[in-house]
This record gives C-alpha cells, structure tokens and sequence, in this order.
C-alpha cells in the first residue's frame, strides 16, 4: 500500500507571524497616516499641488520611519535570542548533566512519566541538544525567529502600498473633493485590508474589518477637524 497517498497534511498559519505582522502594521498605517494628511491639508484650504506634496512626502518619511522602526525593534529580539543561545551553549558545554536534567523536569512538567521524560531528554541531546533547549526551553523556534529586515521590508513595502491609496484618490479627485473622496475610498481600503489580515491570521474577517475601520475613521476625523480649526494653507 502507498502511505503517502494517507499522509496527512496540515496547514498553519503560525509561519506568517513574521511578515503578517509587520505587512498589516505598515498598510494600516500607510492608509490611515496618508489619508489623515491628505484630509488635514486639504481641510485647512491648500492647493492640489500642496495636498499631493504633502502626501508624497508623508509617504517617504513614512516607509523610511516603518521600515526604521520595525528593524530596530525586531532587531533588538534577535540580540536577545542570540544572547540566550549563546548563553544555553555555554551551559550545555560547561555542565551537560544539569542540562539533561533540566531538560527532562520539562518533559515531566508536559506530562510524560520520569522514565520517558528521561528517555525523550537523551535522545533529542544526542540529536541537537541546543536545538532542543532553544525549543523546549527557551521557545525559540525556526518558524518563530526573529526577523529583522524582513519585518522591516514587509513592513515599508506594505505602507507604501496602503498610502498609494489616498493618493490616489487625490490626485484624481478635484481639491474641493478631497476631503470626502480620500475618506469615503480610505475607510472601504480599511475595511478591505482589516477583512484580508484577519482571514489570513484566522480569524473572522468582519470582526478584523471592522476594528481597523474603526480606529481609521477616528484618525481622519481628528485629523479634518483640526485642518478645519486652523483653516491654514500649508
């Protein structure tokens, strides 16, 4: 009989953590960050020409920060899961026992008896005993790593597509119009990337859709009401 016609195959969401993350971060912010300076801006009475200078250099300063961001802080795990591996080498060079030990206390605390427990312990050490303790212990896995420049990437890539929406919308839409097209488009591109990042992570896209629609309308009206408080062409 061929087994492999019976494999059983599962897929998880677990390995998109990493980029998801970062990517939905960015187009949030992309959207919500452009549409609130183009609305502001062009509240407060600018030119066509300022409401699109605006927004272009809201959308570079916004990549670069993102992408700036995002590395320094993912970054900063990667140093510290470095710094426990480096650590847990040490120790499993310097007192392998109380390694093993300490391993097998943590497959009895999982639920396996001491003779097993002991049994699982030795042989994943004689297997990869840093992979073992980097997982069991210390629960850095290869799936769950910290990673800087693709956060970072994932991350400006996915603002600068969530700001082309905006600006779009106002480079298209006469100066008058501004205002109430980027909104209207801004909260139908927040509904429509809230649905997206929800079902990819699992859950139920209404509730994701509505939650970053939410927060996205409430940036857009404090920005509209203070470029109409000012009334100041920039």
């Amino acid at each position: 009989m061929d087994r492999s016609r019976h494999m059983h195959y599962e897929r998880h969401r677990s390995d998109r953590v990493g980029w998801l993350r970062a990517a939905v971060l960015g187009a949030n912010d992309g959207i919500v960050s452009i549409a609130g300076l183009v609305v502001g801006v062009a509240a407060g009475g600018a030119s066509a020409t300022t409401i699109i200078a605006s927004g272009v250099a809201g959308t570079v300063a916004g990549a670069m920060s993102m992408a700036a961001g995002e590395y320094v802080s993912v970054k900063s795990q990667a140093d510290a899961e470095h710094a426990d591996l480096a650590l847990e080498r040490r120790e499993l060079r310097e007192d392998p026992h109380s390694e093993l030990d300490e391993l097998t206390r943590i497959y009895r605390q999982r639920g396996l008896d001491e003779e097993l427990a002991r049994a699982v312990a030795e042989q994943l050490t004689a297997h990869d005993a840093l992979a073992a303790h980097a997982r069991d212990e210390l629960g850095i896995t290869e799936t769950l790593r910290a990673r800087p420049l693709q956060a970072a990437a994932s991350s400006a890539a996915a603002f600068i597509v969530g700001a082309a929406l905006p600006m779009l919308t106002a480079l298209l839409v006469p100066a008058a119009h501004v205002t109430l097209a980027t909104t209207l488009a801004t909260l139908i591109g927040l509904c429509l990337t809230g649905a997206l990042a929800a079902s990819l992570g699992g859950a139920s896209p209404g509730r994701g859709a509505l939650r970053v629609t939410f927060w996205g309308a409430m940036a857009m009206a404090a920005a509209a009401l203070i470029g109409r408080l000012f009334q100041i062409p920039v």
